[in-house]
Order: C-alpha cells, then structure tokens, then sequence
C-alpha cells in the first residue's frame, strides 16, 4: 500500500484519534519519505542481536509504558508497552519518534557557561563551582530566599529532591508551569478539600459532556484518552463537544456546540439552574453541598435562566435544556473541563462549574463518574535539618502564587527580587503569555542556571546550562497526573548509555549540595541518585523494580466526599478577553505540536498539516463570513494589544464567526533547522488576564484585528 502524504496526515483525525494507537501504523512503513526518520543527524545502525527494554515516557503527563527495541545495544524504535495500566500498547507519535530527541541538534552535549552573547564548553568541576559560588554568596549576604526555582512539575523524586535543596538553602520559591495536574489539584482544594485532586473515567462513562477539552487533541494522558475515545462506540456512549471550533475531537463526537470563547462557565451555571430547577439533580446529591442547595438554586436561578444562558453564551435554549436533560437522565454521566490540553490558562470558575455538574449528578468516586481521590505521597524523604540562614529565609514570604507573580513583580520592582534562578524542564521564555516581558523579566536576573536536554529559549537567556539525560537515558520515577482515575507510578530505565556528557538532574542536586556552605550537604548525604530512589521509594520499590510500575491504593471512601461551591457565591464575572478588535483570537491544541518543553520532534513537525504550518508560515483558521473578500492562504498582519505577526490564513466553515484560530507549539527561535523559524508563537500575541479571586492567568484569548499584508 502506498500512502502519499496527505493520506498520512489525515490518519486517525476521527474519533479514534490517530495512528498513534493504531495497527495501521505498521503500515506506514512504505513511505520512506516520512516514515524512515533517516535525518543526517540520526545514527543508522548496523544489522545486530535483536533485544527490547522496558521503561516508560516522560516526554508529556501521560506517562506510558514503553517498550525500546535495541540492535546491537543501540535503541532503534520505540512502541506502547503492552499491559502497562496506562497505556496498554497504545503509544502517539511524540513517544514513538522519542528517539529523536536523543540525537536533536539543538541537545546540550556538555555544560556551557555564557560569554558576551556566546557559549563555551566547561567542565563539569568548573560549573558546580561556579554555581556553588554564587549560591554560597547569597546564603552570605542574609537573603537566600533571592534563590528562587521553576520546575515543569511538582511530583516524584526529582522535583521533591528541587524542593528540598531550596528548602534547606532557605528559600520557599519552588514554582511550576501551569499545567493541568495543578489546576486539577486547585478545583478539588476549592471543592472537597486540602490534598485532593480530581480523575475522569472517561473509558466507563457513558455520556461525556466536554467543555473545550481536547480529548483526542492531548487532553489528560494522551493514549488514555484516545482508548476511551475509540471503544465509545462500542459501548454506545455519548460525547457532547462545546467550543468556538471544530476540532478533531468535536469533529468525533455526537454533537458539536459552538460556544462564544470564554463564556463556557456560564453554560455549565446554566446547566446547573435548569437541572436544580426541575429536580433533575441525584437525591443522593443535596447533602453532599456544604449549606444546602437551596441558596445556590436561588442564585442560579436569578443569574442562569435559560434565556440569559443563551444570551451569553449564544447557544440556543432547546439545545441548553436538551444537553441538561441528557446529562442528568443518563446512567453513568461525566461532564470535563480544561480547554485544548488543559495545560495553559484557565479559570478556576469554569472548573468549578463543571465539577458541580458532577457533583448534581452524585457521580462521585464512583464507575464512569469522577474519582475525588487524595494526592498520592508514596516517597519518604528524611526530615530537613535546617540552619538559623534556612529557616529565617523559609520563614519570608514568597515572591509570588504562581509564576506569572513571580516575573510580573521582577519587572515591576524597583530593587532585584531574585538573585540566582534554577530552570528545570520547562521553558518559561517560550511557553507563558507575553514572551517579551517574561523575557525581559529573567533578563533582570543576575544568574540563571538552566537544567535542560536542550538549547531552548529559555536555556538561551541563561548563564550556566547542566546537560540533563533524555528520558531514555535517565532512571526516574514517573507518577502519573493528568486526570487519570487511579495514580499509577512508572520506573523510567537508562536503555541506552548517555550519548553525551550529560548528568542526571538528581546527581547535579547531589553534587551542588555538597559543594554548599552551611548545612545544606547534611541534607543530601547520598552517594548517588541512584541510592537516593531506592531509598525514598522503599514502599513500592520493589514492585518498580521489577514490575516497571506500582498502582497506588484506591481514593477516598466515596460517602466521606463534601462539596463546597463557595467560590461561586456572588456569581464572580467570567474573563473578558483585552483588548478593541472586531475579531476574537483563540490559541488551538495540536496533538502534533508540544506546547510547553521539549520542542516538537522533526517526525512530529513533518505530519502537520499545510492548514496549520504552510512551508514556514502559521496558517490561522477564520470563518468565510468574517474573511471579507480574503481568500486562502492570503497573508494578513495579525494585531493584537501585545504584538503582530505576519500569517495566512485557511478559509473554514468549522471555527464561528468573529474568531481566529492560531496553533500552539509554533515560532521556535532556538538552533535547530528542522523545528525552528516555523510559524509564529502565539504567546508572542496574547498576554494574560488574572483571574479574581483565583489569581490564575485565565486569558483564554485575547482581542486582534486583520488586515490584508
């Protein structure tokens, strides 16, 4: 069978989300122009004895068993481990092209130290001491809460090993990306508690209403959701789509509800109101609410009629009062949020909106419903000694609730807030809103220390980058997040000897400790990171050995489960987008295009469509009746209050009127001529909107006007 490229790319955009999950991908193997990866970069090996290792990807939250095919000890294809709990087999095509990464042109192959605007290879010696250096300036100085670190996640070994080394150098500003793990974990904090979070059992249920969130488009675990996506069908389950466009996923569902952007919480309200009002609620329901239902009832009914649901949202009222009632007459209802990927701004009001149709609907902790569950603690870490300098800076308050605090108040002070700043695995430079100013605001940093595989644009603005192992070079616990229904733990195995000089985060940690004044070392007295995992991990270490993986004990009894919709009360305003332009642009989710650190892979690049990337330009999507005489693929500048950019555009009946459609994941600047200089960045366009109440940057688009270039 031949495959020309467009027959590729339109593989698996249906329902069941790709080849990435599919026999079909054995197919492929005809088209050598695609399927090779025989870049001039890429080692091919030898003929060789035939060996497989297990191990599991990190490469995004999904978390999936791999399983490495080796010749000659060199890793030559990776594919879904079977039986894994959260993947079975299934594997997308950032996991399966994973062994690009390994040999990208854009990896740090040894430590690099800033000089002027170039780098220059040093030795591992001479970093750490440069690093512990400085580090042991400020803890002189009386201001070690001026250290201040930035990781992708706040989960497993490595993170808690971040933690703990600012902890006792004395300083609590440990931050993370945004990313949908921490927003799962602040709707259940607002709702049900301190220390739980919040899973979907999408795979039982059998009537999903989705509000924007991109269940075939990398939502939750990728290859998780695919699986439940694809068997729906057969188990004669409903998927109700609502958002501006149609996406893969809306594309899929039974039906698709065109929403005006930002205004998804004010259906999901009126939602609410129409099911209290006509007592379609579960009876089991009512105590679960915290003060009763009656006060909210009343308020909704006040603020979320069906005609003002309508009028807001712009969705008909037969439709709301047809999506109400098919919710709440189903057996085994979910309803989901977190738009695209459900990694980049959101508001805690939509979230808690959604949750509470869960809630209506009693479907807590229970099959096909939404697992309210605690966040799993399965390290044990010895308790930090601390010195007068660590514990007088612990006791200052942060600089910050979440990262955008953190830059928005170095480049409003006066005075330097930070001193030295830790970046690991992530690439605030590229992937937060406003990139100029998150640019200028590390620019204002005296020393940035970046702890990456990769040359990104972050790691371009630091002054010392430590090499780090690919995740099939690294050991590592791998917990899953991202929404699952059960907490699963993977062991990440080195499959392969480090091709360059590079060093576990976990032995870096180790090593810098040691090089610190004060009592810092006390704290790290491992030989290794190696010894460290064992050790902490001790309760389940045995089954991470030799399993690969260990599931965590089940959640929370489900009669012990309160709700609380405190944040509600008052009817907070939901997020208006900035700025004066006639026309609504929206950033879209590409299961192809990475958002957030590493970088898209030159395979993952190759598979995007022309209506997304045309030769080197973002092709934004816009509605015939909002293009005014512009036809496809005519370029247009893109303005927004924050910038502009030059674009074409692709005519499309599938996206509403009045909005504008950019892809995430574009617009790299870093070195590497196969992913950079391709499109534009949208963030470059977009700048955030804080949230009340929440603080979270919530901008889910941003006001722009076209016009012809």
């Amino acid at each position: 069978m031949k495959v020309d490229r467009r027959s590729f790319l339109g593989l698996g955009l249906g329902a069941v989300a790709g080849f990435s999950v599919s026999p079909v991908l054995l197919k492929l193997t005809d088209d050598s122009s695609i399927w090779t990866q025989n870049w001039p970069w890429t080692p091919v090996p030898v003929d060789g004895e035939v060996s497989y290792e297990n191990s599991v990807c990190s490469l995004c939250p999904g978390s999936c068993g791999i399983s490495v095919r080796k010749i000659d000890d060199r890793p030559v294809k990776i594919e879904g481990l079977d039986e894994y709990p959260i993947n079975n087999g299934g594997a997308c095509l950032h996991g399966i092209s994973g062994l690009q990464y390994l040999y990208d042109p854009a990896r740090v192959k040894s430590p690099l130290k800033k000089n002027g605007d170039k780098f220059e290879e040093i030795s591992w010696d001479d970093a750490i001491s440069v690093i512990a250096g400085k580090l042991n300036d400020i803890r002189t100085a009386g201001s070690p809460e001026k250290f201040v670190c930035i990781a992708d996640k706040d989960r497993g070994s490595v993170p808690e090993l971040f933690k703990r080394f600012l902890k006792t150098f004395g300083s609590s500003n440990f931050y993370t990306m945004p990313g949908f793990e921490s927003y799962l974990k602040l709707t259940a904090e607002a709702m049900h508690g301190k220390g739980m979070t919040i899973g979907f059992d999408l795979e039982n249920s059998d009537f999903v209403l989705s509000f924007g969130a991109g269940i075939i488009e990398g939502w939750g675990s990728p290859v998780s959701c695919f699986k439940a996506n694809a068997s729906r069908k057969e188990r004669e389950a409903k998927l109700y789509q609502i958002e501006p466009r149609l996406s893969n996923t809306a594309a899929g569902a039974d039906k698709w509800l065109p929403i005006k952007p930002g205004t998804e919480a004010d259906l999901a309200l009126g939602i609410c109101s129409f099911i209290l009002k006509h007592n379609l609620y579960a009876a089991t329901a009512a105590v679960r609410f915290k003060g009763g239902l009656n006060k909210f009832a009343a308020q909704l009914q006040n603020d979320y009629s069906l005609s003002k649901t309508s009028e807001i949202t712009g969705i008909k009222e037969s439709e709301i009062e047809e999506i109400a009632t098919l919710f709440a007459k189903a057996k085994m209802p979910i309803a989901v949020f977190g738009k695209g990927k459900g990694d980049a701004s959101q508001s805690l009001k939509e979230f808690i909106a959604v949750q509470t149709l869960n809630c209506l609907m009693d479907n807590i902790n229970k099959k096909g419903g939404v697992f309210i569950q605690p966040v799993k603690t399965y390290l044990e870490f010895p308790e930090e000694t601390l010195d007068d300098v660590a514990k007088e800076g612990n006791e200052k308050p942060r600089l910050g609730q979440y990262v955008h605090d953190l830059f928005e108040k170095i480049n409003t002070s006066s005075q330097p807030v930070v001193d030295t700043l830790f970046v690991y695995q992530s690439n605030p430079c590229y992937a937060l809103h406003d990139t100029k100013t998150i640019k200028q605001a590390v620019g204002k940093i005296p020393f940035v220390v970046s702890f990456s595989s990769f040359l990104d644009e972050t790691a371009k603005e630091a002054d010392i980058i430590l090499p780090v192992h690919t995740f099939i070079e690294r050991l590592e616990d791998v917990p899953s997040g991202a929404g699952l229904s059960k907490t699963v733990v993977g062991l990440s195995k080195p499959v392969v000897k480090p091709v360059f000089n590079t060093k576990l985060p976990g032995d870096i940690l180790l090593l810098l400790a040691k090089a610190l004044d004060g009592t810092v070392a006390e704290n790290f007295a491992w030989e290794s990171y190696d010894e460290c995992l064992e050790t902490v991990a001790k309760n389940i270490w045995d089954s991470l050995f030799q399993d690969g993986y260990a599931i965590l004990e089940e959640g929370v009894p489900e009669e012990s489960v309160e709700v609380n919709v405190a944040f509600l009360t008052g009817n907070p305003s939901s997020i208006q987008a900035t700025g004066d332009g006639e026309l609504m642009l929206i950033p879209i989710d590409n299961m192809r295009l990475p958002s957030a650190a590493p970088a898209a892979s030159p395979f993952s690049i190759k598979t995007v469509s022309d209506e997304v990337l045309k030769g080197r330009d973002t092709v934004v999507e816009i509605n015939p009746k909002t293009a005014k005489g512009l036809k496809n693929y005519d370029y247009v500048a893109l303005t927004t209050p924050v910038g502009t950019a030059k674009v074409m555009i692709h005519l499309n009946e599938g996206i509403m009127p009045g909005v504008v459609g950019m892809v995430k994941g574009l617009g790299h600047s870093f070195d590497n001529k196969y992913v950079s200089n391709k499109g534009v960045n949208i963030n470059e366009l977009i700048g955030p909107v804080i949230e009340p109440g929440s603080g979270l940057d919530a901008a889910f688009g941003v006001k722009a006007k076209i016009s012809k270039a």
